[in-house]
């Protein structure tokens, strides 16, 4: 097993860092900090930085196919164009459950985008996973305390999720159009070890790059769920990889403060932060989502 070393690529110190999703017609990395309710990028090509704040919960945004972005919040799904700031509202997204919040997803093979909910205090059992299909957004399972770790084989048949608080992540067997064949199984229980699953996201090979909130570090499993490979930081919070770069052979990993004490946060300066590291197997492109 390998092991290496990520490096802080900007200071964002963001409270609870999440989704970061790489845009590769404008070569620019887009990430969130859910609690301060902020849209966070980097282009690297000229070292750009900046954010929006959208006065909301917001978990993620990804490329739209016919350009813009659908930005994910706590209650409602909006086109946001970058350049001139516009936004519309798309539709709403558990706009009735006043206690859950918008967190995880990530577009899988078809141009569709898996997205969840779960309880803004991680109320037991109160989240849920969904799939946005051609504007229709499905419910596919509930009964998830933090929903995390939504990613996707590379053919597309198999996605995967995680309920952290059970430090479990599932395998789901997935139809040729992308939608659920069954039920979920379990594929990985970390609840043994220290830290709990996070995001993760999956290479050309097949292998999962899986965030250890708590455990300061990024695994790389193999389709057997063995580790093979590891991305350490220098703080205990990674919550999410990313692909990223033109060749798609950066792992970009958000971060987050949220629970920590005034004495861990003096401790860990970068906590909140966005790192990277460069890998020898790159990942997958996206495929921009379609609403129609």
């Amino acid at each position: 097993m390998t092991s290496r070393e990520a490096q802080r690529v900007v200071a964002c110190g963001c409270e609870l860092g999440e989704g970061p999703v790489w845009d590769a017609v404008n070569e620019r990395l887009y990430w969130c900090d859910i609690l301060e309710g902020q849209l966070h990028w980097l282009s690297p090509g000229d070292a750009e930085t900046g954010q929006v704040d959208f006065g909301c919960c917001i978990s993620l945004a990804v490329p739209l196919f016919d350009g813009g972005l659908l930005v994910v919040g706590e209650h409602t799904l909006e086109r946001f164009d970058p350049r001139s700031g516009s936004r519309e509202s798309i539709m709403g997204f558990e706009a009735d459950n006043p206690i859950t919040r918008s967190n995880d997803g990530r577009l899988d093979r078809h141009g569709s985008l898996w997205l969840s909910s779960m309880g803004k205090a991680a109320e037991p059992a109160a989240g849920s996973l969904y799939r946005l299909h051609r504007g229709e957004l499905v419910k596919l399972h509930s009964g998830i305390t933090i929903p995390n770790a939504i990613c996707f084989s590379p053919q597309g048949e198999r996605a995967y999720f995680a309920d952290t608080a059970r430090g479990i992540v599932f395998e789901w067997a997935l139809d040729s159009e992308g939608w659920p064949d069954g039920e979920p199984e379990p594929w990985l229980d970390y609840s043994a070890h220290t830290g709990n699953p996070d995001g993760a996201v999956i290479d050309r090979e097949g292998a999962m790059w899986l965030s250890l909130w708590g455990a300061g570090k990024v695994i790389r499993l193999a389709p057997d769920a063995s580790q093979i490979d590891e991305v350490r930081l220098p703080t205990a919070q990674p919550s999410c990889p990313a692909f990223g770069g033109r060749d798609l052979d950066r792992l970009y990993i958000t971060t987050a403060r949220e629970g920590m004490s005034a004495r861990q946060r003096e401790e860990e300066p970068m906590a909140g932060d966005l790192f990277m590291a460069e890998l020898a197997v790159p990942g997958l492109a996206d495929t921009p989502l379609r609403l129609r």
